[in-house]
């Protein structure tokens, strides 16, 4: 409501329309207040008064002349009018604004001296009303139409004409003040973005917006439902169609084959690595085992050696019968009988009187020297001069069931090959123990190498073993009941020096600088992209290999095309998730090791976990290996994952053979992510009773028909890795199991004793500060375990936000978990088992005469071994000291 006190002032009367437009044109117009324009400018001069036109000028004498444009304001941007900053400013801004559209007749005189004789378009944008005294304006153009020669003087014209060029605005101080504000507000908001996109707020933003995108349930359902059994068949059924031995070319053309598979699924950074590794292959014609003559001159009988064609390659031809990394060499001596051929199996031959000096031995697959390297050599140390290894069938043929093709077991002429070069002693290239093999990089001497051993051997199938056992009858001592095999029509005795002399030849081809190939293919994180989960499994084979390894293959393709195919959806894991296909591994675990030893920094300080698939599926009962970190995580998973055989989860059918996580043996590629680099691994697989092992029937029919018909055990293995890789790579927490990896060291503990109770030798040393480091570990664990449960209560008080900050503390505590693994290598300058350095790891390692067999604490076991009890009381000491180091590490 208006004051009293203010005075009411009507408004002027609005003018009709014929008031505004009538008026006499030649009574001077009055001058506007507001508008110091020329008047040949003004809207009043060209709209609201009459203009006298000339009718006898509007033909142009001098006919057509072509239009030209110049510009009115000669390119400047600006128009600037000086208008007083006076109580009219309103009216003359609406004047200002607007447009004016005005057509004149080049031949009218007056109107050309009255005007600019031109189209005009004044198109003008004002700016907010502070006290500027300025405004934007597009450049106005001139388009001079033609006109007859003399009948205006241009020159004159154009003298006339008003001309606007750019000036600067006036500021004044008010508006400088404005400027300078609004500029300082522009640099708050920019530091603030700033400050968003480089804070834990932004990365967990980030997170949360792919949260809400796809929800990690309904992601473990889509990969559990998309795996594809047909796809893994018809990959199995590819990658057993020829032999691909490590090096070769159908090693290559596989590699490639894995690489455009990478590439095709659509993962990151796919790499083909190379390394340059002591290889052997073995020649046509140029092995053999024989039954000489008494005077050595000729061969009484020669061995098949190779076994029949199954004839499943469909290029090259199947692969010979030989031992890799075998000694080359041409050797004649006595056949002695040795049983299982180990260290103790030897010293029995010693302790009965059977000179062993320059005989051949003969020797059968497993038993109590489950590592054929180590037969081998123990037959070295005992004196032969080469060493035959068959496969019986009390161990694997037809008295334990039905054999190949049919069945599981190893048929007559089955020959097992494999690589004998000392893995428990040597991991990798054997040429570069300890560094990675590249291209100009140092190499020892192969006379020289521990990794090798040094006699010739070769692996033998029971049909011709037969003949050679049939040979000694007689000779030596008769056999006790437990070195009894199940060759038939056979008598058992040991042989001597009197025994047929028998010849082993084993000519080769070796190459110290064989080229081989790692695929490697990744997924990058979106948090802690620098921290991974590596998922291995090697591609070479000593024959066809549809079991060992590719079963594997098959099934980490396909989890690479689901996760590839998320990750085209737009989903990405926390973590980085590596796909890698190993070379060599049939060697001496080459293609891992090599990897690990040219990365083994970087490995060290963030390598989450590793996952191995190696013979992955060779029937229907689930094993794991693994460190003691995943068994929280792995039954979790065993919960969701459906047998459609038994009806039952996997977990329940664990938990009915009451079955536990295995340790880790020396025998596949988590060796050196798991002893080298610290890496938690686990290697995970679905047995059977048995298959045929290394053999030219481990073939794609015998996997469709016999090892896992409808690729059902396939599909399930699929489903645990790609959960196991959810979990790891997925979870804010990681998901390791501290409180169990405390409780297992106890457990070891006390296997370490007992063995040593075994051997009475407990009295020899004290094992108790080992005992109370694992109380110190005990202890942290249980203390940095409690910071997971305030995370959750915090997030959930959060309404499921992680307040800023926390998220940077979690990763921390991520880092610390994985870490632990790590703390537990000895890293000291020439540290790690004795004479055996490679291996660093504390706790899980090969021993030295234990081969595949799981092994805790191995350097101290090796010095109970030797019976160096001062060794051993230094080892348990240190041993100590680096697991409680690890155990305060948790809570620093």
């Amino acid at each position: 409501m208006p004051s009293e006190k203010s005075q009411y002032i009507p408004p002027p009367p609005i003018p009709s329309y014929d008031e505004a437009t009538g008026g006499n044109s030649s009574n001077p117009r009055p001058n506007s207040p507001i508008d110091s324009r020329p008047d040949r400018e003004t809207e009043a001069q060209s709209l609201l008064y009459s203009r006298h036109r000339q009718q006898d000028s509007r033909r142009a004498p001098g006919g057509y002349q072509a239009p030209y444009v110049e510009s009115d304001d000669e390119g400047s941007q600006w128009t600037l009018d000086d208008d007083d900053d006076s109580g009219d400013g309103e009216d003359t801004r609406v004047r200002r604004e607007m447009q004016e559209l005005e057509v004149e007749d080049p031949l009218d005189d007056s109107s050309s001296r009255s005007s600019s004789s031109s189209w005009r378009k004044r198109i003008a944008s004002s700016l907010p009303q502070w006290k500027w005294q300025w405004r934007w304006r597009l450049p106005r153009f001139t388009v001079r139409l033609p006109r007859q020669d003399g009948a205006v003087n241009d020159q004159e014209a154009q003298s006339t004409e008003t001309r606007r060029r750019f000036n600067w605005p006036k500021i004044n101080s008010a508006a400088a003040i404005l400027l300078v504000g609004r500029l300082l507000a522009v640099f708050l908001i920019l530091g603030f973005l700033y400050l968003l996109f480089m804070s834990d707020l932004f990365t967990n933003m980030t997170r949360r917006i792919g949260g809400h995108m796809f929800d990690p349930e309904a992601v473990r359902q889509y990969v559990q439902t998309e795996i594809n059994s047909d796809t893994m068949r018809n990959t199995l059924k590819h990658f057993t169609s020829y032999a691909h031995i490590a090096g070769t070319e159908g090693d290559y053309a596989l590699a490639m084959d894995v690489r455009n598979d990478f590439m095709n699924y659509g993962l990151e950074d796919v790499a083909v690595d190379e390394y340059y590794v002591y290889l052997n292959y073995p020649k046509p014609g140029g092995r053999a085992v024989q039954i000489m003559s008494q005077d050595g001159t000729q061969a009484t009988w020669t061995a098949a050696l190779e076994e029949k064609e199954v004839g499943e390659e469909t290029a090259g031809h199947q692969t010979f019968v030989f031992h890799g990394h075998s000694k080359a060499g041409d050797v004649r001596g006595p056949l002695i009988y040795a049983n299982y051929g180990s260290r103790e199996d030897f010293k029995r031959l010693l302790d009965k009187g059977i000179d062993t000096k320059g005989a051949i031995a003969l020797v059968r697959y497993y038993g109590t020297q489950g590592d054929r390297a180590l037969k081998i050599k123990a037959a070295e140390l005992a004196g032969f001069a080469g060493c035959i290894i068959y496969s019986d069938p009390a161990d694997d043929g037809f008295l334990k069931g039905e054999p190949a093709p049919n069945g599981r077991y190893m048929p007559a002429d089955g020959v097992q090959r494999g690589g004998v070069s000392l893995m428990s002693w040597v991991v990798g290239d054997v040429l570069t123990p300890g560094w990675e093999s590249k291209e100009g990089q140092p190499r020892m001497d192969k006379e020289k190498a521990v990794g090798l051993v040094g006699i010739p051997s070769i692996p033998l199938a029971w049909r011709d073993a037969q003949v050679l056992l049939q040979h000694i009858q007689g000779f030596g001592e008769p056999c006790p009941n437990d070195w009894h095999g199940g060759v038939p029509d056979v008598e058992w005795w040991s042989g001597n020096s009197s025994s047929p002399v028998v010849r082993l030849k084993n000519e080769q081809d070796e190459n110290e600088r064989q080229k081989i190939w790692n695929i490697y293919g990744k997924i990058v994180g979106i948090e802690q992209n620098e921290k991974s989960i590596i998922i291995g499994n090697h591609r070479d084979a000593w024959a066809f290999g549809a079991t060992d390894p590719n079963s594997g293959t098959a099934i980490t393709l396909e989890i690479a095309r689901i996760f590839g195919d998320l990750l085209g959806r737009g989903w990405r894991p926390l973590r980085t998730i590596e796909f890698m296909s190993w070379d060599a591994e049939e060697y001496n675990l080459i293609g891992s090791t090599e990897f690990v030893e040219n990365n083994l920094e970087a490995l060290q300080k963030n390598a989450f976990a590793y996952i191995n698939l190696d013979t992955a599926v060779s029937g229907q009962e689930f094993h794991a290996a693994a460190s003691p970190m995943f068994r929280k995580i792995l039954y979790k998973i065993l919960d969701r994952v459906i047998d459609p055989n038994f009806n039952a989860t996997l977990r329940t059918l664990w938990d009915e053979r009451n079955a536990e996580l295995e340790g880790l043996g020396a025998g596949s590629d988590y060796v050196a992510f798991q002893d080298i680099a610290g890496t938690s691994s686990i290697d995970i697989r679905f047995d059977g009773a048995a298959h045929p092992y290394h053999s030219s029937y481990d073939n794609f029919d015998w996997m469709d028909h016999v090892g896992d018909p409808g690729f059902i055990y396939h599909n399930l293995l699929a489903q645990v890795l790609g959960l196991l890789i959810l979990e790891l790579a997925d979870r804010p927490v990681l998901p390791f199991d501290m409180g169990n990896y405390a409780l297992s060291l106890g457990r070891y503990l006390g296997n370490l004793w007992q063995w040593g109770e075994e051997k009475g030798v407990n009295d020899r040393f004290n094992l108790d500060p080992i005992k109370d480091a694992i109380g110190e570990v005990e202890k942290s664990v249980a203390e940095f375990e409690k910071w997971e449960g305030n995370w959750e209560q915090t997030v959930v008080a959060s309404n499921g936000w992680e307040p800023v900050g926390l998220g940077q503390r979690r990763g921390d505590y991520n880092n610390r978990m994985a870490n632990f693994e790590t703390d537990l290598l000895d890293l000291e300058f020439g540290g790690g088992i004795p004479n055996r350095t490679q291996f660093k790891h504390v706790v899980f390692g090969p021993q030295l005469w234990s081969g595949y067999d799981e092994a805790y604490f191995p350097a101290i076991r090796d010095a109970i071994d030797a019976e160096d009890w001062s060794l051993t009381q230094k080892l348990i000491d240190k041993t100590a000291g680096i697991i409680t180091k690890a155990a305060k590490a948790l809570l620093e």
